[in-house]
């Protein structure tokens, strides 16, 4: 840890409150925020939390659906136990995943991954970026119709076209930076609601016929 950042992190006021309340991570409050501008996590719903270690993100999104919804966490790394929350041990990208979660079970998909820093912007811009569509097409496997896509990618010359990219799936997409997001830092989130469901597959064309030879 640099002395930076450890300074930065004793005078932070969103880190302090999260130490306090149990959050697990200052990133709480940002999905609160988030819920309490855009009502994403409704009452008995059931959320999905890609990349969701430490955890603070599942703890929020429990309590605010309720005793009568569910909140699955998903992320490569382990996570201690929380109370109602189901973990699901699991890379977001692994094709066998979907099958594991339940497909169009679910009324939101969050994710607030982040790539490995490499301290060049244009490559952590568009690693972020990658991770977002990763995330967006596993919510069209796992969202219900009418379900809510919140994402978080770091800002760049990929943004507007990842935002169209996610507007083909839902009826309204928005994004904005919670005020729990350090000044520094480029990170925006997308809000998507409205999912208009999976496509119909295509029906396979039956096989043309050969032509006969000719006698």
């Amino acid at each position: 840890m640099s002395r930076r950042f450890a300074a930065d992190r004793r005078h932070d006021p969103y880190y302090h409150a999260a130490q306090e309340q149990g959050l697990r991570s200052r990133a709480a409050f940002k999905l609160d925020y988030l819920n309490t501008r855009f009502h994403v996590l409704p009452r008995g719903g059931r959320v999905l939390d890609l990349g969701a270690a430490p955890g603070g993100w599942s703890i929020v999104a429990r309590d605010r659906v309720g005793p009568k919804g569910s909140v699955v966490a998903v992320d490569p790394r382990a996570i201690e136990p929380i109370r109602g929350v189901e973990y699901v041990r699991a890379r977001v990208g692994d094709p066998r995943l979907p099958a594991r979660l339940g497909l169009g079970t679910f009324q939101v998909v969050l994710s607030d991954m982040s790539p490995s820093i490499s301290g060049a912007y244009a490559t952590d811009h568009a690693r972020s970026v990658g991770l977002v569509r990763d995330a967006l097409a596993l919510a069209v496997e796992a969202l219900a119709p009418g379900g809510a896509f919140v994402a978080k990618v770091f800002d760049g010359d990929l943004l507007d076209a990842l935002q169209s990219e996610v507007g083909r799936s839902f009826s309204e997409v928005r994004r904005t930076k919670p005020p729990a997001s350090r000044e520094a830092s480029s990170e925006t989130y997308i809000i998507a609601r409205g999912f208009l469901g999976r496509a119909p597959a295509e029906p396979e064309s039956p096989p043309k016929a050969r032509p006969s030879p000719a006698i």
